[in-house]
């Protein structure tokens, strides 16, 4: 039955094609039975379902456009019209069918992000480990939650230490660690070693069930949206009725009445407005975007606010290393591949970024020995015969103070929102590595793009601490911040932001489901976030591509634009139609066909929907193999940079400024060796591939000038190295080296930032 339901449309496509085809057979043959016989019959199964759902829909005393096509039909049955019945029902059967096939396609395409979510545990009988559903557990239950595994109930902590990520609850990015006895919520990843627990509710009872039931509420509370047809019909339905009972009954012949319906029967509102607007699901879907009906394309065309969860959506919503902080004249590289060489032996999130840049930079990472983990503190063991420890400032020093250095470290990461992990070489700290959860390359372009298709409110709304978000909606083009949001703060603020235009919500968490579900549209990163998100979601990005979300809308708002266009010019052609039917000169037959050429020219039009707009880039962009290849130069130099800063704030500790001159020599020639040819190599391969891509008589100017400010300054770093003397450094010569360094550091960086996100722009991937 279920099956019938989802296909009935397209049931009744077939039947009235047939019936069209079979009595066309019998007039052909002069088979007067099979004649009438096929097409009454094709038209009286389409009015049954049609009435039917009519009936349902005008239960909320709305005007719905299927009214005329069940009236036409019924006329047709009456007067003996069958042929124009039969096209009428034949022409309204094709469009509903299409929007079918449309909602189809996008709940086949959620199916496989849905059967992520975790359906077992490890459950503990008589210390027999057996994996049984997660709608089995029952209060009191031991678990084991395996490093990887989703905590499937609330529960409290067995184990002396767990680490979680809570991401997809709280929207914090960076792991939590908990000791014994601590509560836990499900939903949370287990991002460190197993650990046990024991069960303090059901899986119908958890966190998880509790988001659900706000994800099915907000469903409940929203409002429905109104078909544009339905719209039309409004005004279109009541002057149909007027015009053809008034033909009826001054030429007092129900036939002229009948005319006028079958001309009016509103074919662009059946066929059109679904064309276009499946069209464009079809052309978004192409983009890596799933819409999951025809209303929310409407709905997304209209939407000129726009609220943002944080992790996972404007970041990546993983840890990666931003900067290394070495002492004692370690180089940074070598400060990484000693604690990396470690951290192979822990799971832990920020141990996995870390082993993941040292691979990155081609780093030769030794075995570890003697490991020792102490959970929620960090991990120590030994390294070709030197004692090193990853952990916080504490554990590093294996002392319970911090020094000086390690307290403004942790200062200045608490500004900025990093989170870091301390270095302790051989019983002294040797320096830090910082990480975060750092903005994704394409989330300025997206909100660049918002704004160009008419957003004109961005609002950022997640779980994390004050901080962090503060720090990322700074670089953002963000109007307001609401940080420390609970599931429930979320729904509120979606509410608070709406008004006489659409909101849409976008998150990828467990936390962000009700919220999106409360929204006009909601929209869910659909390539690793969570399985819930994009159940309550009305849009799906596919993609793990933030800015093919400014595209969907502009899909949509082209494809909203074309399906008002084709109805508008169809229903005009119909009322010119209708006149002359009405004026006795247009039999019904005729006004069938005449309506089926209408048809076409208001399709053909709203097939322009499946096209991208005129004067937008078609061309292929910068082939995978080129991005690949500069993003990995970028890689490669990465390193000087953080070697760079490492000398900077080396230079402001003036025990230790004139200690370093050779270290200022050999990023002198690092600089000339490494920097300055990849700079020149950009100028003369890849902004010439740039430039062609690009529209503009000098598409690459402002980039170029940036390459000439980085080698003004890489000139005069040289040229003050060159000249300074045996003496220590003076305070002028410490101060303009600082200038400098500083300087090159952050040309180069925002430098390597903007051509990180012109090469995904560029990118068809």
């Amino acid at each position: 039955m279920a099956k019938w339901g989802a296909r009935k449309y397209q049931i009744l496509l077939a039947v009235s094609a047939t019936a069209l085809v079979v009595g066309g057979v019998g007039g052909l043959t002069s088979h007067v039975v099979l004649n009438r016989g096929a097409w009454a019959g094709g038209i009286a199964i389409t009015l049954a379902f049609l009435l039917y759902d009519t009936l349902t829909q005008l239960r909320a005393f709305g005007a719905k456009v299927d009214v005329l096509a069940v009236l036409t039909m019924a006329s047709a049955l009456w007067l003996d019209q069958y042929l124009a019945g039969v096209i009428i029902a034949l022409m309204f059967a094709s469009g509903r069918a299409l929007e079918e096939v449309a909602g189809r396609r996008a709940r086949a395409s959620l199916t496989a992000l849905l059967e992520k979510a975790p359906k077992t545990a490890h459950r503990y009988v008589e210390d027999r480990l057996e994996t049984v559903p997660v709608s089995e557990i029952i209060v009191d239950d031991r678990l084991l939650i395996s490093a990887g595994d989703t905590v499937p109930v609330d529960g409290t902590l067995a184990s002396a230490a767990a680490v979680l990520d809570e991401a997809a609850l709280t929207g914090e990015s960076q792991p939590v660690a908990y000791a014994a006895g601590a509560v836990l919520r499900s939903g949370a990843i287990n991002s460190g070693q197993a650990f046990e627990m024991r069960a303090t509710t059901t899986a119908a009872h958890s966190t998880y069930s509790a988001i659900v039931r706000l994800v099915e509420q907000a469903q409940a509370s929203k409002a429905p949206l109104t078909r544009m047809a339905d719209r039309y019909a409004l005004w279109f339905i009541p002057l149909t009725l007027a015009v053809a009972g008034l033909a009826g009954l001054i030429a007092r012949d129900p036939v002229r009445g009948f005319a006028v319906l079958v001309v009016a029967t509103p074919c662009p509102l059946l066929l059109a407005a679904p064309i276009a607007i499946v069209a464009g699901i079809s052309r978004a879907a192409r983009r890596g975007v799933l819409i999951k009906s025809a209303a929310m394309i409407e709905a997304l065309a209209g939407v000129r606010v726009v609220l943002f969860d944080k992790t996972g959506t404007l970041t990546h919503g993983s840890a990666r290393i931003v900067g290394i902080e070495s002492r004692s004249g370690m180089t940074p590289d070598a400060l990484l591949r000693l604690a990396a060489s470690v951290e192979q032996a822990c799971q832990h999130v920020s141990a996995r970024a870390i082993v993941a840049e040292a691979q990155r930079r081609g780093l030769m990472l030794a075995l570890p020995d003697d490991i020792e983990e102490v959970p929620g503190a960090g991990v120590a063991g030994r390294v070709e015969g030197h004692a090193v420890v990853v952990g916080n400032a504490s554990f590093a020093a294996r002392s319970a103070v911090p020094e000086g250095w390690a307290t403004g470290v942790l200062r200045q990461s608490a500004l900025q929102g990093l989170s870091t992990a301390f270095v302790g070489v051989d019983g002294a700290v040797a320096g830090a590595i910082l990480l975060a959860d750092t903005i994704r390359p394409d989330a300025p372009r997206a909100l660049r793009g918002l704004r160009q298709a008419g957003v004109q409110r961005i609002v950022m709304v997640s779980g994390d601490r004050v901080e962090v978000a503060e720090t990322i909606a700074a670089a953002l083009d963000i109007d307001k911040v609401l940080a420390e949001r609970s599931p429930v703060d979320k729904v509120a603020a979606v509410r608070a932001e709406r008004g006489p235009y659409q909101t849409a919500m976008v998150g990828d968490g467990i936390n962000d489901a009700p919220a999106l579900a409360a929204a006009d549209v909601g929209i869910a990163m659909g390539a690793r976030g969570a399985a819930a998100s994009a159940e309550a979601a009305d849009v799906v990005l596919m993609q793990d591509r933030i800015d093919r979300l400014a595209e969907a809308l502009t899909i949509a708002q082209r494809s909203d634009h074309i399906a008002r266009q084709s109805v508008v010019m169809g229903m005009a052609l119909s009322l010119g139609a209708m006149a002359v039917a009405a004026a006795g000169y247009l039999p019904p037959v005729w006004g069938a066909l005449l309506q089926e050429g209408i048809d076409v020219a208001v399709i053909v039009n709203a097939l322009r929907a499946l096209m991208p707009a005129l004067g937008r880039r078609t061309a292929p962009g910068l082939p995978p193999a080129t991005i690949q290849q500069w993003g990995e130069e970028h890689d490669r130099l990465r390193p000087l940079l953080d070697r760079i800063d490492t000398v900077t704030h080396r230079l402001g500790d003036r025990a230790s400024a004139s200690a370093i001159r050779d270290e200022l020599i050999v990023i002198a020639s690092l600089i000339e060796e490494q920097l300055l040819p990849h700079e020149r190599q950009d100028e003369k391969q890849l902004y010439p591939q740039l430039a062609d891509l690009m529209q503009g008589t000098d598409p690459t100017a402002a980039m170029s000038c940036t390459h000439r400010e980085i080698y003004h300054l890489a000139r005069l770093y040289t040229a003050f190295v060159n000249s300074l003397t045996a003496a220590p450094l003076t305070e002028f010569e410490v101060f303009e080296l600082r200038r400098l360094l500083f300087s090159l550091s952050a040309v180069m960086r925002l430098h390597f930032a903007q051509e990180d996100e012109m090469f995904q722009a560029l990118s068809n991937e």
